[in-house]
């Protein structure tokens, strides 16, 4: 039976330092933007909340599912979370990080390519390049809103 890795030791290993440690935000900032590629970003960024997705969404998912299909579906329940937190404060129905985060599943997928990876680039450029996916996949997803009837 595998050993599951407490939230303390999986932050470490995103981070590179202890949970609550002074510089984490900067360290995950740093590490996340600077990946040589997009699933690597996601390998960094708030290493918290991916914690629970991998140990409550993604590992089971993945027991019954193709690993792509488990991407795709984290990464779907992680914007309907989103949603509905904004929805609650709002206090009206908002669809925006659904739509997006899965966008930004399919890139999670097609930059697993090694012909996709950045990793000899500077950090400034990496740190372009995942920036521009994440606002080239929310510019989609605010352009397909309307289509899907979501229109603001």
């Amino acid at each position: 039976m595998s050993q599951i890795m407490s939230l303390a030791n999986y932050v470490k290993r995103r981070n590179g330092v202890a949970l609550g440690a002074p510089h984490s935000m900067r360290n995950m900032l740093y590490r996340s933007f600077g990946a040589g590629s997009f699933a690597q970003f996601w390998q960094h960024w708030n290493p918290i909340w991916g914690y629970y997705l991998a140990r409550k969404v993604a590992r089971p998912l993945s027991a019954v599912l193709p690993t792509w299909m488990a991407v795709i579906i984290t990464f779907a329940v992680s914007g309907a979370l989103h949603d509905i937190a904004i929805s609650l404060v709002k206090g009206r129905v908002v669809v925006l990080f659904s739509p997006w985060f899965v966008l930004m599943s399919l890139v999670v997928l097609a930059s697993r390519q090694p012909t996709l990876a950045f990793h000899q680039s500077p950090w400034l450029l990496r740190a372009s390049i995942n920036l521009f996916i994440i606002l080239a996949c929310l510019a989609v997803s605010l352009w397909l809103l309307p289509l899907l009837g979501y229109g603001h």
